[in-house]
């Protein structure tokens, strides 16, 4: 069965059925012997998590009575106690009547909750009927790790579940796809008992991160990085720090970045500290997807996918999902913002040669002072782009836009002649430009690859052909300061590094996004501490 398309009326159903307390955050305790998990207790509490995990399955030499009696009674968190076993994903592998006797045990030392497999349910929980404290809850967990089921098979699921005689209802299942989260986010919003939904692996996170947006009872995040007790699981730390994930509500907006890979990009550290600074309600996330066009139609609520940027390999492919596509997109025949309108609809933009022409405007005015009103310091200048892959097309266009005489020279002449006839431009190769200047006080812009990480000593232009440049924009910003920008400024042209391009075009998605002006302040400092 397909994914199901998530609509608004899910969701409305949906949060008169949530919980009335927030979603929980629960920390994994993974330490081998009790003294690390005492430390590692600590921790959690540290880092504000409001119950921790405690898996009796990694403890090596465990002895129920002693062990149990210090870890529930010394926890300053309350506890969750897990014995998981190999069939079910654990490391317990010895004698079943002992893991369950540890788990009775569990409960009368005072554990505010365990968590037992659906598997053995029904008779773990007619064996404690009777003897349950009033604040004591057993969670009954099943686990999937091939895929995420249908919808019906996932209701059934929580029915049998329901059935054993469980207080809160636990399912995991894994993603094969970032849209089988759907099926889950579904059946969270319609479940009339507490219940705990997680789709596991790196294409599930989302289930994780929006927990509190749908209900769940709680979610788990690491210690840290190495310490994950599930495929996918993120850290406690960059649930509440970087994803702000206690003022996720049922009425959040979610945005994100969808590309693949996605992890390493920083955009929802730059958009998360924005909407908190200004107190938006609205989450922003690494959506790791593999098909566009499944994404969007899965996804198709006002607040969900609100808004996306958009990064490779999908900048291309997203144009066919669109309603309405910028002119300037259009023409670029790439994408990198998208904004889903009150109506449902998406709306496309290309904010990258917003950022990278207007950056170069910028330099152009600190140079030359005040142009008349309405007119781009750009206007007849002659406009030389390294390059004519999608930067390259980005400010050729953008400067065609602004009124510049554009030459593109790219290693290979096809595609600079191609890309230049499009701009109304002339082409050339790379080798050709080291002897071209027709005038003096041109503006030179790169966007080839010539000069990254790791090959720092690489430049695209000897260093006596930049005298003729009046400014010079460099697309790379691992380094900041390439050779190219270095022997500029010594040539004497005033510089404009990447990392304004991509400064400014987040400002551009910010303002398509909300409708409000960025905090540049908030985006330069974070810009500057982590890039």
């Amino acid at each position: 069965m397909g994914s199901l398309p998530f609509t608004m009326s899910d969701l409305q159903l949906g949060s008169k059925a949530v919980q009335s307390s927030p979603t929980l955050l629960c920390t994994p305790l993974m330490g081998t012997t009790v003294d690390q998990m005492l430390i590692e207790m600590q921790r959690a509490k540290e880092i504000s998590a409001d119950v921790v995990e405690i898996r009796l399955d990694c403890l090596k030499n465990f002895n129920p009575r002693q062990d149990l009696e210090i870890l529930i009674k010394q926890s300053p968190l309350p506890t969750l106690v897990t014995y998981r076993p190999s069939w079910e994903g654990g490391q317990y592998e010895g004698d079943e009547t002992k893991r369950q006797d540890a788990l009775r045990l569990a409960m009368q030392l005072g554990a505010n909750y365990i968590d037992i497999e659906l598997e053995v349910a029904h008779d773990f929980n007619s064996s404690i009927s009777g003897s349950k404290p009033d604040n004591f809850k057993v969670i009954v967990s099943s686990h999937n790790f091939h895929n995420t089921p249908s919808a019906e098979a996932i209701a059934n699921l929580v029915a049998r579940i329901q059935a054993s005689g469980a207080d809160i209802v636990s399912i995991a299942t894994t993603a094969l796809d970032i849209t089988d989260c759907a099926r889950i986010f579904q059946i969270m919003v319609h479940s009339q008992v507490p219940i705990i939904g997680i789709v596991m692996g790196e294409r599930g996170l989302i289930s994780r991160l929006l927990s509190p947006k749908f209900g769940g009872y709680l979610t788990y995040g690491a210690l840290e990085q190495g310490a994950i007790s599930a495929p996918g699981q993120p850290t406690a730390k960059d649930l509440l720090d970087l994803y702000n994930f206690r003022l996720i509500r049922p009425d959040t907006k979610v945005y994100g970045i969808i590309g693949k890979p996605v992890g390493h990009s920083k955009s929802p550290l730059l958009f998360n500290a924005s909407f908190k600074s200004v107190g938006l309600n609205a989450v922003y996330m690494h959506f790791l997807v593999d098909d566009v066009e499944k994404f969007f139609n899965t996804y198709s609520s006002i607040d969900f996918a609100s808004g996306c940027s958009c990064t490779i390999p999908h900048k291309e492919v997203a144009l066919k999902c669109m309603n309405e596509i910028d002119p300037i997109a259009k023409k670029i025949g790439a994408i990198n913002n998208i904004v889903r309108r009150p109506d449902g609809t998406l709306m496309a933009y290309n904010t990258d040669y917003i950022g990278a022409i207007s950056a170069i405007e910028d330099g152009l005015r600190e140079l030359n002072g005040a142009v008349p009103a309405g007119t781009s310091p750009l206007s007849g200048k002659l406009f030389v782009v390294l390059g004519a892959g999608g930067a390259g097309k980005s400010l050729a266009y953008g400067g065609a836009q602004k009124g510049a005489r554009v030459v593109v020279a790219n290693r290979t002449f096809e595609r600079a002649k191609e890309l230049a006839d499009k701009v109304g431009g002339q082409a050339m190769t790379l080798a050709e430009v080291e002897h071209f200047h027709p005038e003096e006080g041109m503006v030179l812009a790169n966007t080839t690859s010539v000069g990254m990480k790791p090959n720092f000593d690489a430049t695209p232009l000897a260093k006596h052909a930049l005298k003729h440049y009046c400014l010079v924009f460099d697309a790379i910003y691992t380094p900041k300061d390439t050779r190219l920008l270095r022997e500029a400024r010594e040539s004497g042209a005033v510089i404009v590094y990447g990392t304004e391009m991509l400064i400014r075009q987040g400002f551009e998605q910010y303002k398509n996004f909300t409708g409000l002006p960025a905090p540049e302040e908030l985006f330069r400092q974070l810009m500057e501490k982590h890039a």
